[in-house]
């Protein structure tokens, strides 16, 4: 079964994002694992028939508001453009990092950034869950002190990526999303 997420890294100067679809698998009433089709799956395959990928990179990019812009207008084109996003992303769920406190006047951009985050994806009736820095460390890496570089390596590997994405909200959104995905399986 595909299961779309949505990666969330709220920011009011740059919200990150990445959506991956993910190829869960699901157990039948008889007890027997079941592809995404329904269909029990084998043991072995034949080399001609093609199997899903179990995961893979549908889109990914930031949202970017001007420094010079009021809050408000800051705000509202982080609302049209997330509506716009789900829209076209179609997630089943979207993934959030929780707000980590380092700096009072960059937390409080940020929590209302989240909130907006947080209403759009409730306006669209997608689950959301939501993840600490150290969760999100410890799925990736499993070390939940990580630094920001393992993090992204593992990203780069978990997606076959050829270079790390840039800029670093943009791979923080997608390791949000991997960890759902890792959290699911």
């Amino acid at each position: 079964m595909e299961k779309r997420i949505l990666g969330i890294d709220p920011g009011l100067a740059t919200l990150g994002f990445g959506a991956i679809s993910c190829q869960t698998t699901q157990i039948s009433k008889s007890g027997k694992t079941e592809g995404s089709l329904g269909v029990p799956k084998r043991s072995s395959q034949s080399p001609i028939q093609a199997t899903p990928e179990p995961l893979q990179l549908i889109d990914f990019g930031i949202i970017q508001t001007p420094a010079k812009t009021d809050y408000g207008s800051r705000l509202c084109t982080i609302y049209e453009d997330l509506h716009t996003l789900l829209e076209h992303c179609q997630p089943d769920l979207v993934a959030i990092e929780k707000l980590f406190f380092y700096r009072m006047s960059t937390t409080i951009s940020v929590a209302q950034a989240r909130g907006v985050v947080v209403l759009v994806t409730a306006q669209h009736g997608v689950p959301m869950v939501e993840f600490t820095p150290g969760q999100i460390k410890q799925a990736m890496t499993g070390y939940g002190n990580a630094d920001k570089y393992d993090v992204q390596q593992a990203v780069m590997r978990e997606l076959n990526l050829d270079t790390i994405p840039k800029p670093d909200d943009l791979a923080d959104a997608l390791a949000v999303a991997l960890t759902a995905w890792f959290h699911m399986s």
